[in-house]
């Protein structure tokens, strides 16, 4: 059988692997996904990702493109005029874009707050709350999606906050992103989970839930005692790579 001229390697409870699904249905693009076993992974994505080893990649013919933001981008500059923009023409609104791409990438309170101990949460609650009250105030502002009246790049990115984050709540027993708290982004959130493609695609909550649990009690495992670890004064190389890390095995 002849192979998918696009092709998209996943795992079924990974928001990064959702975000290049959204972004390929927005777009009209027709594509063979290939979910992945992560703890047996495929020769095939050990082939097309040899640094990282580890999903998202969307292969266009011969070409292999890793990490969700990179494909994101790769995607709207690949077919610009397909079905709907998801980057603004303008090129200095495209820079903010951009912007906002990269801080979601360079930001670790999520994963913080996800790791943490009964002794350390409510402190990784607050340096989470202050990363997403940036989002609300500067990403989002007054607009309805980030940058403007319909989805884009930036809102695909923070998609994790509209179904990962309501699971993670759940597992740490604090909630943070709510009408109180944060009424703007809250509102955000209905909106993106309303949206058709947004609707239609995401993992059931129980099951996220359940794959959580189990990724959290690894993350511990293999960190020995990394939740005591995390307060106001970790560092950030430090906490790069407990971010690193946890994508490795989040998935399994």
């Amino acid at each position: 059988m002849e192979k998918s001229q696009v092709r998209l390697h996943g795992f079924w409870a990974s928001a990064f692997v959702y975000r290049v699904i959204w972004a390929l249905k927005l777009k009209g693009i027709e594509y063979e996904y290939i979910e992945e076993d992560l703890s047996n992974k495929s020769p095939s994505l050990l082939e097309y990702n040899p640094v990282y080893e580890k999903v998202p990649v969307l292969i266009h013919g011969e070409n292999a493109v890793a990490e969700s933001v990179i494909i994101l981008q790769y995607i709207e500059e690949t077919w610009p005029d397909h079905w709907t923009a998801l980057l603004p023409t303008d090129p200095y609104e495209r820079s903010v874009a951009r912007f906002w791409l990269d801080f979601g990438r360079q930001k670790h309170d999520f994963f913080a707050f996800f790791l943490s101990s009964e002794e350390d949460k409510e402190e990784t609650a607050k340096q989470l709350l202050e990363t997403l009250k940036i989002i609300q105030d500067q990403a989002l502002g007054d607009n309805k999606f980030c940058g403007g009246n319909k989805i884009g790049l930036v809102d695909l990115s923070f998609g994790w906050l509209a179904h990962w984050l309501e699971s993670i709540q759940e597992l740490v027993g604090i909630h943070i992103l709510t009408p109180n708290n944060l009424p703007k982004l809250h509102q955000w959130t209905l909106d993106f989970k309303q949206e058709p493609v947004i609707k239609d695609n995401h993992p059931d909550s129980k099951a996220l839930l359940a794959q959580l649990k189990r990724a959290k009690m690894s993350a511990c495992k293999r960190s020995h005692s990394l939740p005591q670890q995390f307060n106001s004064t970790v560092d950030l190389h430090h906490m790069k790579t407990v971010a690193k890390n946890l994508r490795k095995i989040q998935h399994r």
